[in-house]
């Protein structure tokens, strides 16, 4: 018997987020359809509570509802990272659509396939995103944003975003001056939620697995807008974001220490690697500066 080629490929990485990976796997079972062409391959960085088993266990349990759905296992002997973990994910997988999961996010009924729909029927949009909503039902500022450019930081750190939310010169991170309830292109997407087309990776290349946590989306978007191609928001349909959980909300404080460590060294190497040319010596060291003094914070 002829192997389905996928339509899709879902990549979940996972590292000690067992509860919230075995939520993610269920809105995926729950909405899923027999006639999707999905596989889903879940990237375990060496966890330490039992998320394999649980998955496992879970696989076993839902047994026929997901007989459909190809789940394959890649489990890490150590933490390589969350750009290292996804870039394995994208090499094992075969979809021609790869979509970048959240293990701490639920996908709502009817989502991936209407945001599937939508980069069918534009053709011009090389990843996309849909509304990523955090537990109170706002938006997660991250799926909808301009790049970090100095003044883009400086007016969002300053809190002039906050006062002048809507105005395009104070604005520019989060692009609040565009219509959010209604499609449109944006600059760059969280990774929590982020679907692009397997031949737009073939021409940008996969993440950069330099940044271990944190800005690996950023910098992905970075680039694919650079190659001269489209990011677009549909906001007709959404997910769930239970963001921070397995870093800087996470009950362990060495673990909130790590990870607002890596925060703020992702932003040094972002801005390095990206604008530190551009910006000449004194504004490059008024920026490192204020990414180091805000780390303290």
């Amino acid at each position: 018997m002829k192997e389905t080629h996928p339509k899709l490929s879902i990549i979940i990485v996972n590292f000690n987020t067992k509860d919230l990976l075995s939520a993610c796997l269920t809105s995926l079972f729950t909405h899923k359809k027999k006639e999707d062409q999905w596989e889903i391959l879940v990237v375990d960085n060496a966890s330490s509570d039992g998320s394999l088993d649980e998955v496992k266990s879970h696989l076993d349990q839902i047994g026929t509802k997901v007989k459909s759905i190809k789940v394959h296992l890649i489990s890490n002997k150590v933490n390589l990272g969350y750009a290292a973990a996804n870039n394995q994910g994208i090499r094992a997988s075969k979809g021609d659509y790869v979509l970048l999961l959240n293990s701490d996010t639920e996908v709502r009924n009817g989502t991936i396939d209407a945001m599937l729909t939508y980069m069918e029927t534009h053709q011009s949009i090389s990843a996309a995103t849909c509304r990523v909503e955090l537990s109170d039902g706002s938006l997660d500022p991250a799926c909808h944003r301009g790049f970090p450019t100095p003044w883009a930081a400086y007016t969002y750190f300053s809190g002039l975003e906050r006062l002048l939310p809507h105005s395009k010169l104070f604005s520019e991170y989060h692009q609040g001056y565009k219509d959010k309830t209604k499609e449109h292109t944006v600059d760059c997407i969280s990774g929590a939620f982020l679907l692009i087309r397997r031949k737009i990776i073939e021409k940008v290349g996969l993440l950069d697995e330099t940044f271990f946590m944190y800005g690996e989306d950023v910098d992905w978007c970075y680039r694919i807008r650079q190659k001269g191609f489209s990011i677009g928001f549909y906001p007709y349909v959404s997910i769930l974001h239970r963001k921070k959980q397995s870093g800087r909300a996470n009950e362990d404080e060495s673990i909130q220490k790590r990870t607002k460590s890596y925060f703020y060294e992702t932003m040094k190497l972002f801005y390095t690697k990206h604008y530190r040319r551009r910006y000449g010596s004194l504004i490059s060291w008024l920026v490192l500066f204020g990414i180091k003094l805000r780390s303290y914070f």
